[in-house]
């Protein structure tokens, strides 16, 4: 049988759709695409890509620690790029976030995300 909870916290952006935060099926949390949102206004967060970026992390973490874990239990990363030149400032706010063994990722161009975001990720996470 399948053990499947739905993964809601405060402490991220509120789903704009018809998702979940995360859905946790027997130890693994499949993630949402988090972007850059303040959870508590739900707008975009201002400044440079670099604070989009920590916003990104910040929310999938929230949301990590919601369903029993951390950022340590992603497994599988996903980041979504509006401009592939900000990749280098992926990894460097990245090494802040993790540490080694990092987990596996794709980083994808795109041609535009949700509410003109630079950047937006998701994941899965084995917790």
């Amino acid at each position: 049988m399948t053990n499947k909870a739905v993964i809601f916290t405060d402490k991220a952006p509120a789903a704009i759709g018809t998702y979940s935060q995360a859905v946790k099926v027997n130890g693994t949390v499949y993630l949402s695409g988090q972007i850059p949102l303040d959870p508590e206004t739900m707008t975009l967060v201002e400044g440079d890509i670099s604070v989009q970026i920590r916003r990104v992390f910040d929310n999938l973490s929230a949301v990590c620690q919601a369903s029993g874990g951390d950022l340590s239990n992603i497994v599988k990363l996903n980041i979504f790029l509006t401009d592939l030149s900000n990749f280098a400032t992926v990894n460097q706010i990245m090494a802040e976030y993790f540490q080694q063994p990092y987990p596996a990722r794709a980083a994808i161009g795109v041609s535009a995300l949700p509410k003109g975001a630079q950047v937006e990720m998701d994941g899965i996470a084995s917790i």
